[in-house]
């Protein structure tokens, strides 16, 4: 087992709010993490895919009633938005009467973002968090090279060779084309959508394109758009907003876009190995979606993330951004001899981070001039977790 970076977190947030919302793509491990948090104390876990489950709670309020000592956890929560609102009642009730904390974890495979309108009236009641694919810091440095090929997703990760691992990825991917997407959206068509994921993988880390994406389609631009509001909020996808200057500069102005997971950009591209992978075009932008997403995890919900590109060729990868003001430049180079080129010199004049860095797949920490440090992506993480 390899114990998840925000367990500690997410029992903490039960000892200080009545509900805490669990949110993360299908088979990352929420319901694994459930079950440990369970173990912790006297609980309950009822699964709403669960006909079975579902009619226990045909009286959900008697119910929580009759379950009112106990920590309830209810998975794939988006399912029954309708009982948010009892939620909200049962929660007032356990305060008038003693019992505040601890009283429900929701687990969805939805975005932050979607649960959180959907339980609005939970307001000053709930906690949320997200849990990916195993990150940098949980897999170790010796982990790497496998997160980066396999992905993250602990039965892709875990497998017992690359062929097990890819099957495994390919049936995640069928599922969600034509089980999961059709219950969480309007009806689209299962082909249509994964050439979009495809293209997206080809594209890795490019700026969006929804014209060009549309006429590959045969679909418009709209649509496009919509298909991949979807997809990120079924968190496949990352949006990467720009970071936007006030020097005068011509700035790019499109998000960047990946698809969250190496392991899925290499199976969607049919890259079964690392051999495979080395010899595709995909190999720098797959990596550097997985240190990405690895940074903008470990920084946590208070920093922000967003790049920095100008008309003129100034670039960073990524800037995490923190409400007090601190901004970190991060440009991330999959060369075992990064150096600071002169498109990053003009982006970090730009910008004027608190600190620079450079991720390469090394180990050794060290100088590159001009305020920016070399450094390997499991340390880069470690120092931002902590």
């Amino acid at each position: 087992m390899i114990k998840r970076r925000i367990e500690a977190d997410a029992a903490a947030r039960l000892e200080h709010a009545p509900a805490v919302v669990l949110a993360g793509p299908r088979q990352v491990g929420k319901t694994t993490m459930a079950h440990a948090l369970a173990e912790q104390r006297e609980a309950v876990y009822l699964d709403l895919e669960s006909e079975t489950d579902r009619a226990r709670l045909g009286e959900p309020e008697l119910y929580f009633a009759d379950h009112a000592d106990e920590l309830v956890i209810l998975d794939e929560i988006h399912r029954a938005p309708g009982l948010f609102e009892t939620l909200r009642g049962t929660i007032d009730r356990g305060r008038r009467e003693g019992r505040g904390n601890g009283r429900f974890l929701l687990l969805g495979s939805a975005a932050l973002d979607l649960l959180a309108q959907s339980g609005e009236t939970l307001a000053g009641r709930v906690s949320f968090l997200e849990l990916g694919p195993f990150d940098a810091t949980e897999v170790g440095p010796e982990g790497l090279d496998r997160l980066w090929v396999r992905g993250g997703f602990p039965e892709s990760f875990l497998a017992s060779d690359d062929a097990a691992s890819l099957r495994w990825r390919r049936d995640f991917i069928r599922t969600y084309l034509e089980r999961d997407i059709p219950q969480l959206g309007p009806r689209i068509p299962a082909e249509t959508l994964r050439r979009l994921w495809t293209m997206l993988a080809h594209q890795q880390g490019g700026l969006l394109n929804a014209s060009q994406l549309a006429r590959g389609l045969g679909v418009s631009g709209t649509t496009v758009g919509h298909y991949i509001d979807l997809m990120v909020d079924l968190l496949l996808v990352r949006r990467l907003a720009p970071r936007l200057s006030n020097a005068g500069k011509r700035m790019v102005r499109s998000p960047k876009v990946y698809v969250r997971d190496s392991g899925l950009v290499h199976a969607l591209l049919g890259l079964a190995d690392k051999e495979a992978v080395l010899g595709h075009p995909v190999a720098g932008g797959s990596w550097e979606g997985m240190a990405i997403e690895s940074l903008a995890a470990t920084a946590g919900e208070g920093a922000e993330a967003s790049f920095y590109r100008t008309g003129g060729g100034a670039e960073i990868d990524l800037v995490l951004s923190w409400a007090d003001g601190r901004e970190w430049a991060i440009e991330v180079k999959r060369t075992l001899a990064p150096k600071l080129e002169r498109g990053v010199r003009s982006a970090l004049e730009d910008v004027r981070p608190e600190r620079g860095f450079v991720v390469y797949p090394g180990s050794e920490r060290f100088p590159l001039g001009a305020g920016v440090e070399a450094i390997g992506l499991a340390e880069l993480c470690a120092e931002l977790g902590g």
